[in-house]
């Protein structure tokens, strides 16, 4: 196989995950000073150049990462990374020690603990 590199440029989105959407919304739009690009009953998204900062009610969140599981406690996030080719990308990540994990939605999440 021949060996693909990940050329990410940036990160595209931040999503955090919150009990409190319209807390954390209005804390955003106080220290960003910025209005959201999009809303709705679960998330509000920022931008912040190239990256969009998604504030998703923690309801919401296991639509988002099944099959992986959202921790209980502590920091809780996920960083999407664009890439050119997401099945060339994806077929790489075993043979560097990532466990990937298939999404129904056809979208794959690469899992850090293997």
């Amino acid at each position: 196989m021949t060996e693909q590199t990940i050329q990410a440029t940036h990160i595209g989105a931040i999503t955090l995950f919150t009990a409190d959407k319209d807390l954390a919304k209005a804390f955003y739009e106080k220290f960003l000073q910025s209005e959201t690009i999009y809303e709705d009953e679960d998330s509000a998204v920022f931008k912040i150049g190239e990256t969009l900062v998604n504030l998703l009610r923690s309801s919401a969140v296991p639509e988002l990462i099944e099959p992986a599981k959202m921790a209980a406690t502590g920091l809780r996030s996920v960083y999407t990374l664009p890439v050119e080719n997401v099945d060339a990308t994806m077929a790489c990540l075993p043979e560097r020690g990532i466990e990937a994990l298939e999404r129904s939605s056809g979208s794959s999440v690469g899992h850090p603990h293997g």
